[in-house]
C-alpha cells in the first residue's frame, strides 16, 4: 500500500522524516536501514542527527546498507556517497563503524563487487527501512530507466539526466562519474518499509509517474506502487500535479 502525504514546503517534509524514522528506531533499536545520499534528504539527516544529540534516538544497534556508489571514486573523495554519508550523518550519531556499509566504487571487479554487496545485504536479513528520493527521471538508488527493471545490485551507466543533475556537485560538469553501482529492484522491494521523499519543483512529473502513472521501468519509482508498505512523503512543489485526493 502506498501512502502520500503532502507538506507545505521541504522543512515540514524533512521534519516529517525525521519523526519516522524516529519512530521506526524506538520500535526496532537494531533496523537495518537503507539510505540514499543526495540534496533531498541532507535536512533529514541532520535532524536525525540533532534528535541523537537530544537524546531521542540511538544508532548503536543500527545497521546501514548505502543505495549506491560511483565506480571510481573511493569512501574518502568528498564526492562519494560513502563521504557525504559519513558528513551528513554517520559522524553525527553513534552508530558502530562495523555496521556501515557501502558499495566499493574502488573495487578491482566490480561484477564482484556486486554480488559480495548483495550478499551482504541477505545476510543481514534485508532492509527494515529504505529511504528513498527519486530522480528527476524516476530514477530509485541509481535504477535508470530502461528496458528492464534489473533486481539485484549492479553496474549502471548513468543517463545524461542524472549526470547533468548530479554535476553541480562536482567542481566541472565532465568530473561526474559515467558509472555507479546500485542496489537493484528487488533489493528496495524487499525492503520491509519503504520512504520515499520527493522536493521541488522539477521532481513534479518524476512523483506523479511513480504515484499515478502506469508501472514501467520506464519509470523505476512506479514500481514503488506495489510495495505493501510505502510512505510517500513530499512537499508541495513537487506534488503539484498529483490529484486533489492527496491533499
Amino acid at each position: 500500500m502506498m501512502e502520500v502525504r503532502i507538506n507545505d514546503t521541504y522543512e515540514e517534509m524533512s521534519a516529517a522524516a525525521a519523526e519516522f524514522v524516529i519512530r521506526q528506531l524506538r520500535h526496532k533499536p537494531a533496523s537495518v536501514m537503507g539510505l540514499a545520499a543526495g540534496g533531498t534528504p541532507c535536512l533529514l539527516y541532520q535532524l536525525l542527527g540533532e534528535s541523537f544529540a537530544a537524546g531521542e534516538v540511538d544508532f548503536s544497534r543500527v545497521r546501514t546498507f548505502s543505495l549506491d556508489e560511483y565506480i571510481g571514486l573511493g569512501a574518502d573523495h568528498p564526492q562519494s556517497y560513502r563521504y557525504f554519508m559519513e558528513k551528513r550523518l554517520f559522524s553525527r550519531v553513534n552508530l558502530p563503524g562495523a555496521h556501515i556499509a557501502a558499495p566499493d566504487g574502488m573495487a578491482a571487479d566490480i561484477a564482484a563487487e556486486c554480488v559480495r554487496y548483495g550478499a551482504a545485504i541477505e545476510a543481514a536479513g534485508g532492509i527494515d527501512l529504505m529511504i528513498l528520493g527519486i530522480g528527476s527521471n524516476a530514477h530509485i538508488g541509481f535504477n535508470e530507466p530502461g528496458p528492464c527493471f534489473v533486481p539485484d545490485t549492479h553496474v549502471v551507466e548513468l543517463s545524461e539526466a542524472t549526470r547533468a543533475a548530479n554535476a553541480r556537485f562536482f567542481e566541472e560538469p565532465e568530473d561526474t562519474p559515467h558509472w555507479a553501482v546500485s542496489m537493484g529492484i528487488r533489493d528496495i522491494m524487499f525492503a520491509g518499509a519503504i520512504l520515499l521523499l520527493a522536493s521541488g519543483a522539477g521532481k513534479t512529473e518524476a512523483l506523479y509517474q511513480a504515484v499515478c502513472g502506469d508501472i514501467t521501468p520506464q519509470a523505476p519509482a512506479s514500481v514503488l506502487q506495489l510495495h505493501r508498505n510505502v510512505l510517500v512523503l513530499a512537499d508541495r512543489a513537487a506534488a503539484s500535479r498529483l490529484p486533489e485526493k492527496y491533499f
